[in-house]
């Protein structure tokens, strides 16, 4: 099982629900490894509006309903 024992947040939980993996949201969205990999990880992290919309961008591919308020509070 995807995330077993690992803190995620809301981001993270839908990415382990969906298949999706930090590495193709890395790729797909052009946003640093380590800013994937925070977002995924701390449930305060609330990124910078510009990173928030490429990530969002990315995650529409997969899931076009997919809002910003499911995983931040904007």
């Amino acid at each position: 099982m995807w995330g077993l024992g690992k803190k995620r947040s809301l981001l993270g939980k839908w990415l382990d629900k969906s298949g999706y993996n930090q590495e193709d949201l890395v790729k797909i969205s052009k946003v640093s490894r380590n800013t994937i990999s925070k977002a995924c990880s701390d449930p305060d992290y609330i990124p910078s509006p510009q990173v928030a919309k490429k990530i969002l961008k990315a995650l529409r591919e997969v899931d076009p309903s997919v809002r910003a308020d499911q995983f931040w509070e904007l």
